[in-house]
């Protein structure tokens, strides 16, 4: 009789919330793949790429005011063992992330976003397993008040008990349950939120968990390190999921896109094309019907929208202009690329490297790049921490890489190198000018030969 109860409880305050329809792209603490989590940058970039949500964390200062951040520690991304609990905000506002953003609280976040309707956030709650600090939920309901972000936002946590509490002060607002483990659902917990965030792991071992959930009246959203397999993706895009929290929200909306059936979406942004090779512009990218026009290295463009023809995207540039899009970069400025643009790539391993057929691993291996040997740029993709290269073998991601050939202090690359901000600065570089496993003769009596690791290679 109590479970009938709890399931009535459940199915009835389930409805009377109301949810998006359709597929959600949650980007997870911004665009981190692009710019540094949970900063305006990283946020703005994931709503450009195509993010209905960005989630953000929260905890809790000394003086009681909620901070956007992932961890309580804040050393991962200000470089000081700073904790957010034991100082007040005036002190935490004037740390710096990578990018020379403040850390910021949940008010300024609000003040700055209030203004742009079409923002939404997804809200994580951080509590211990003590449930503190107790007030959160009465600061978070105060700020959402104060912003009128009632219709704008979703909360999502660990801590069930938090989840119930905001169910009370702010009974409009969707709560979503994260869990790691199915034994952390029940009845009760479904008597008062709406949705469940779930990983991805537990939902492809349990194929009817999410008919099951939907049978309850609860959304089901995956989280998962969302690394680039297409395996998962596609899953995630063939499943009834009505959303994914993930670090390429980029990747994500494509998705959505190809969800939905769409084949030509909105974009409105600047980019440039990079590209060593003059592209042609076509006017019907379906026929790929060719113009006399042509788009050069460096050549700014206003992208109006894309289409997707024949498993190509192609961006839209003017009236009957269309450009393919794999060159042309909505994030990159020309001075992150120039350094770099005439140097030679390696590959630092003793084992072949797979190419792409196009900047995503999704689009298929091409081919391979081999130990010892240079390689010549030929165009660039992405943005400064998801940078692609183009060679004459396929695409690669370049943190796979090595740039080779910027030992002269006297030449304009490696002048323009070193007057980059370290945070647009590639550091998988060569140092020497010999390659990493080559063999290289000591002026030694006893030893002719030796191993040289000569190089900084940053796997990231």
């Amino acid at each position: 009789m109590k479970t009938s109860r709890l399931y009535f409880l459940a199915l009835f305050f389930s409805l009377i919330f109301i949810f998006e329809s359709g597929f959600l792209v949650i980007g997870h603490r911004g665009n981190p793949s692009k710019y540094p989590e949970e900063t305006i940058q990283s946020d703005n970039s994931a709503f450009a790429d195509g993010a209905d949500y960005v989630e953000l964390d929260l905890h809790v200062s000394k003086d009681n005011v909620l901070v956007v951040s992932h961890d309580r520690d804040l050393s991962r991304v200000v470089g000081s063992p700073v904790i957010v609990s034991q100082n007040n905000f005036s002190y935490l506002n004037t740390l710096k992330q990578a990018n020379g953003e403040s850390i910021i609280s949940l008010d300024q976040l609000f003040d700055y976003y209030k203004d742009k309707p079409n923002t939404k956030f997804l809200l994580e709650t951080k509590k211990t397993k003590h449930n503190s600090p107790k007030n959160m939920e009465e600061l978070l309901a105060s700020s959402i008040k104060k912003y009128h972000m009632q219709d704008r936002v979703m909360i999502h946590s660990f801590s069930a008990p938090s989840l119930k509490t905001m169910s009370q002060l702010l009974p409009d607002v969707p709560r979503i349950f994260i869990v790691g483990s199915l034994q952390r659902i029940n009845f009760d917990v479904l008597s008062y939120v709406n949705g469940i965030n779930i990983s991805s792991d537990l939902v492809t071992q349990n194929p009817k968990l999410i008919s099951q959930l939907h049978a309850l009246h609860q959304k089901v959203f995956v989280w998962a390190e969302m690394n680039e397999s297409p395996k998962l993706w596609n899953w995630l895009i063939n499943n009834d999921v009505d959303g994914v929290v993930t670090n390429f929200p980029a990747r994500g909306y494509k998705y959505k896109l190809a969800k939905s059936g769409t084949k030509k979406y909105t974009v409105n942004k600047d980019g440039i094309y990079f590209g060593r090779t003059p592209t042609g512009v076509s006017v019907n990218p379906y026929l790929n019907v060719k113009t006399s026009k042509q788009i050069s290295f460096l050549q700014p463009v206003h992208v109006s929208s894309a289409v997707i023809a024949s498993g190509q995207t192609f961006y839209q540039i003017g009236d009957k202009e269309f450009i393919p899009a794999d060159l042309v970069s909505l994030d990159l400025q020309p001075e992150w690329i120039l350094p770099y643009w005439n140097l030679s790539i390696i590959n630092p391993t003793q084992n072949p490297i797979f190419t792409y057929n196009k900047p995503d691993r999704q689009s298929g291996k091409k081919a391979q790049l081999m130990p010892n040997k240079r390689y010549k740029i030929l165009g660039v993709s992405g943005g400064v921490n998801d940078l692609w290269l183009l060679t004459d073998y396929g695409w690669i991601k370049s943190s796979k890489i090595l740039y080779y050939g910027l030992f002269n202090k006297n030449t304009f690359a490696y002048k323009n190198y070193q007057k980059l901000d370290p945070a647009y600065r590639q550091t998988n570089v060569a140092l020497f000018p010999y390659l990493p496993v080559e063999k290289v003769p000591i002026k030694n009596f006893w030893s002719t030969y030796s191993d040289v690791n000569a190089v900084i290679f940053n796997q990231r």
